[in-house]
């Protein structure tokens, strides 16, 4: 009697939780929904402060207004709780959206009213897809002008059947609804009060865990570290049961099994994590202290009797880039942390939790070759150990090249660029001479959807150009297609570089003697060194330019000397526009305070040589 009755409150409770992941491409309002979604379940006080973007907590990811990294959070609504896992929308953190999608047993889509689904939908989606997860489509900012959230449900539909949805997964239900005024509604044109709508769309479309009888497996699908107790794995129970105090095995991707203890258990509970004492059951997404020496896709097991479940398959990499330590002549005057040993032990506790990253040793112990998803998912590797106190300095992005069936093939992108008409010639014209191939050209109103297939090659620096040619109104988002025989030799990205000759700080006078060679990226009185690339020349060669001359006085007056100085403002460069921006010969050099541009070679007469060294080959 005692098995019977544990058996149905075992049940029960297993009823009473949804797992649901949130998945959208890139500013279609995933964690504006789930702060909503927080503050209908009461989780805040009547006068608590709260910020919006609640999750959206890493500075970084304020600043830029978008989620890098996935977070779990739970709501209680009429006796359900729901989890909620809140992922990143940009293709380059697709590995963060692949590892926690197996802790979802459905999937919220957002897909904005007047965009429609855009090329992460289609990433996310995909994913989703062929996880067999059950979908509920959101149609956000219907508040928009010139929306048709009919028309974008029926692309969401289309783009379903395209991925090859089960037709289970394409009869789904869909919520119309503006996450910023905090709304959803079966209907577009009759707003509600709250978004308690989707909640019980939530409740009753996602399905609830399907346990199976067996012994425990866990699959660790998510790390979180904490200063004083360490590294918590995060996933959720497959089967069976656990408890605090637990004798269990973990069981590596690579086949080795480790006996371990479970020290303590949480589960997710608002924003929060909650110690549990008692058991917790299969389906639930929980949080496990004392397991050593744990990766991600690791299986924790039942002790006497372990059954790995398969490990987490993540999209391989896309590119490459060099990390070495800053040997410039400005080196130390920022940083921390400057050393080689620092910089290999920052990068390969990084490789623990960023699961699309890889790393490679090169001949030399200062240098390793990094290789990620793309651009961002670099760069904000980069910016985080910026602001942590690192000097390092970067080379050029290259793609990973590869070799299918003794043909020499690239990875190519799927490009979309929303821009107005006048400039939509011009756009084709550039993406077109990058070997981009059109798909399609759709008209939106005052705007053209562009779509193509280009070589991730022809990305590289292509944002900048469009941005410039379309006055700053152009959209533009990519995904990986897949790889495809190369394309040829792509044109010269950029003029030739200005090279400062001796170091010390820019003089004004010098700048205003030189402006009519080109751009300068130094304002006046800023450091620079010997090598230093200080601008860019009109000229595709490289010229070598000192700044550091000052006007020579005499007690003589002359014609010129009190005319007016007007110096064009120095280009800044973003990270990325700078990680996109050097050439093959050149280096980043990133401190927490400055972004420098360099030759490798500093010395003119060693370049020189070098240049002759290579043409003789």
């Amino acid at each position: 009697i005692c098995k019977i009755k544990k058996k149905e409150i075992y049940s029960k409770y297993m009823q009473n939780i949804r797992n649901v992941a949130i998945i959208a491409h890139v500013d279609h309002g995933k964690t504006t929904l789930v702060d909503r979604m927080l503050h209908q379940a009461k989780l805040f006080r009547e006068n608590q402060e709260t910020k919006d973007l609640i999750l959206d907590n890493n500075d970084l990811e304020r600043e830029r207004g978008i989620t890098i990294l996935s977070k779990n959070v739970s709501i209680r609504y009429k006796d359900f709780k729901i989890n909620i896992i809140d992922t990143p929308g940009h293709s380059d953190f697709g590995g963060e959206v692949e590892r926690v999608l197996n802790m979802a047993d459905g999937v919220l889509l957002v897909v904005d009213a007047f965009e429609g689904p855009m090329p992460q939908t289609r990433f996310v989606l995909q994913k989703a897809i062929e996880l067999n997860l059950k979908p509920i489509v959101v149609i956000n900012k219907v508040d928009k002008p010139n929306c048709n959230p009919i028309e974008t449900q029926e692309k969401v539909f289309d783009l379903m059947f395209n991925l090859g949805a089960t037709e289970e997964q394409l009869d789904f239900p869909t919520v119309y609804g503006s996450s910023k005024q905090g709304w959803m509604s079966e209907d577009w044109q009759k707003p509600t009060e709250d978004v308690s709508y989707l909640l019980d769309q939530i409740i009753e479309h996602i399905p609830a865990y399907k346990t199976t009888e067996g012994t425990t497996q866990l699959m660790i699908s998510s790390l979180d570290f904490s200063s004083y107790v360490g590294r918590i794995a995060v996933g959720r129970l497959h089967r069976g049961t656990l408890v605090a105090g637990q004798d269990v095995t973990l069981a590596k991707a690579n086949g080795e099994k480790i006996r371990s203890k479970i020290k303590e258990l949480y589960v997710f509970e608002g924003l929060a994590k909650e110690k549990i004492k008692s058991e917790v059951h299969a389906g639930e997404i929980c949080a496990i202290l004392g397991l050593e020496n744990f990766d991600i896709g690791d299986t924790v097991c039942d002790a006497e009797n372990p059954e790995p479940l398969k490990p987490i398959k993540v999209d391989d990499p896309t590119m490459s880039m060099l990390f070495t330590i800053n040997n410039s002549p400005f080196y130390g005057k920022d940083g921390k942390f400057v050393t080689s040993r620092h910089l290999r032990e920052r990068l390969y506790a990084e490789l623990e939790k960023n699961l699309a990253m890889r790393i490679e040793e090169t001949d030399s112990p200062d240098s390793l070759i990094v290789y990620g998803r793309g651009i961002l998912h670099l760069s904000i590797l980069i910016e985080t150990m910026r602001r942590e106190g690192y000097e390092l300095q970067v080379g050029q992005p290259k793609v990973i090249i590869k070799e299918i069936d003794g043909v020499k093939c690239e990875p190519v992108e799927q490009l979309t660029i929303v821009v107005p008409d006048a400039f939509a010639g011009k756009v084709i014209e550039l993406v077109t001479m990058r070997k981009g191939e059109i798909d399609s050209i759709e008209p939106q109103g005052d705007r053209t959807h562009l779509e193509f297939t280009i070589p991730s090659r022809g990305i590289i620096g292509l944002r900048n150009n469009v941005l410039t040619v379309s006055e700053g109104e152009a959209i533009m988002a990519h995904r990986l297609k897949g790889y495809e025989p190369w394309k040829g030799e792509i044109g010269g990205r950029r003029m030739g570089a200005l090279i400062a000759k001796e170091t010390g700080p820019a003089i004004e006078y010098s700048i205003n003697k030189l402006q009519d060679r080109g751009r300068f990226f130094v304002s006046p009185g800023e450091e620079v060194y010997t090598g230093m690339v200080v601008g860019e020349g009109i000229r595709p060669d490289d010229i070598v330019v000192n700044l550091t001359i000052t006007k020579k006085l005499s007690n003589m007056r002359s014609a010129g000397a009190d005319e007016k100085v007007s110096i064009a403002p120095a280009t800044k460069f973003s990270l990325e526009e700078s990680m996109e921006y050097i050439g093959e010969d050149e280096y980043l050099e990133i401190t927490p305070n400055h972004l420098r541009i360099r030759k490798i070679l500093l010395d003119e007469v060693a370049r020189k040589r070098a240049a002759n060294a290579a043409q003789k080959e």
